[in-house]
């Protein structure tokens, strides 16, 4: 009898478990063969230029679009991108474009509606090759970016492939026919909203050394309609964990430097990352030798959130630049990370200053959804002469202040 009742109180038990078996016989809910991509995001912003009117902006914007799933390694993406501008208080900076307000200062936010991506991939052997209107974005975007903070990304008509058939080693190669920048469908000046370009980029990053990754890259821009963007570009970056510090350093020479294109120039950036816990600090200097330019790059992410530097940084006609910053991240109450960032700013010699800078960020993520994020920023010139700018006169202060919500699905 003992026997019996053992017997059944261990089937019982197993019962109540549940079988593997049976669990496993359950179909999982397949995923859709097309699937949307929704990306929407309202930002209101102020600006103030010295010099210009205070500006309001509040813009909308939408990425909707359909992906589909991968077939034989094919799969294709369409996205649309369309901006609209609720309050229009504000110069959007590019003419044809609606708002223009000469006497505004610039929020660079123009209504628009483009194709904002739209390209076949094909996975398999190692490689993803990509063709037509896509996002690039290499390294820290430093070069080739998509200009991500404003509301009509930068993307590009181009093939891109990436390869990791070596261990350790991925190889990446875009060719750019045509660049679709941020002034976005309306703009009407050539070499504004698109580009014509014959550009190749190459890419090179290795991991193979324990601690390390290092990365090697090649860009050869030239551009038919705006010589001025032209330059060949060679560099490398080292990254790595040493002695509790995070490293980062990248050295690159150009030659086509300067708005004429018939300089050359060096470019040096490096920073040293420190964790506290939950808390970081980094301590950075990038320096640009005169008539360095970067035409690709997503310069909101560089020399502060104000964008005093941008033209000269895009286009070479700033005369040695150097920016000196400490960045202070720190999570706080109701799970928000708060952002603070002081830079300095002078020539590539540091023999003259061009003013400092202070940017304050807070970020709030509710869920894999949605996010907030409120940021602000200050540059003042310090009446600095700056010589990249008008012969002797100092830059514009410019404060921003921005608040916006984001949706992502």
């Amino acid at each position: 009898m003992k026997k019996h009742v053992a017997l059944l109180l261990s089937t019982a038990g197993l019962l109540h478990a549940g079988s593997p078996d049976l669990e496993t016989t359950i179909p999982a809910k397949p995923e859709p063969w097309i699937k949307p991509v929704i990306d929407i995001r309202a930002r209101y912003e102020f600006a103030d230029i010295d010099g210009f009117d205070k500006s309001n902006a509040f813009t909308t914007r939408e990425r909707l679009g359909l992906q589909t799933q991968q077939w034989n390694g094919l799969s294709v993406l369409v996205e649309g991108e369309f901006t609209q501008a609720v309050v229009d208080d504000y110069n959007a900076g590019v003419v044809g474009a609606d708002p223009f307000n000469p006497t505004d200062s610039v929020i660079g936010d123009p209504e628009s509606n483009e194709l904002n991506q739209g390209y076949l991939q094909y996975n398999g052997f190692d490689t993803m090759f990509r063709a037509g209107r896509q996002r690039i974005i290499y390294d820290n975007a430093a070069f080739i970016g998509n200009v991500g903070w404003r509301q009509n990304e930068q993307t590009y008509d181009a093939i891109s492939l990436e390869n990791k058939s070596i261990d350790d080693l991925t190889l990446k190669y875009a060719y750019i026919g045509q660049v679709n920048r941020i002034a976005g469908s309306e703009a009407t000046l050539p070499n504004v909203g698109y580009v014509n370009g014959d550009v190749n980029l190459f890419n090179a990053n290795y991991t193979g050394f324990k601690g390390f990754s290092l990365t090697g890259y090649s860009y050869i821009m030239n551009f038919q309609e705006n010589s001025a963007w032209d330059n060949n570009t060679f560099g490398g970056i080292a990254k790595t964990d040493q002695f509790g510090l995070t490293l980062y350093g990248e050295v690159a020479f150009q030659d086509h430097a300067s708005l004429t294109s018939d300089g050359n120039a060096w470019y040096g950036h490096g920073t040293v990352t420190k964790a506290f816990g939950p808390q970081s600090l980094t301590v950075g200097v990038e320096s640009l030798g005169a008539g360095f330019k970067s035409p690709l790059a997503t310069l909101h992410a560089f020399n502060g959130f104000a964008d005093a530097f941008v033209g000269g940084r895009m286009n070479g006609s700033q005369n040695g630049l150097t920016d000196c910053y400490v960045t202070h991240t720190l999570p706080i109450f109701w799970g928000m990370k708060w952002v603070n960032a002081l830079h300095a700013y002078g020539d590539n010699e540091v023999s003259a200053g061009y003013g400092w800078e202070v940017n304050s960020v807070l970020v709030k993520k509710f869920n894999d959804n949605f996010t907030a994020l409120a940021k602000l920023a200050y540059f003042d010139a310090d009446e600095d002469p700056y010589v990249g700018g008008s012969a002797g006169a100092p830059l514009p202060d410019t404060t921003r202040i921005s608040i916006e919500m984001g949706y992502t699905f």
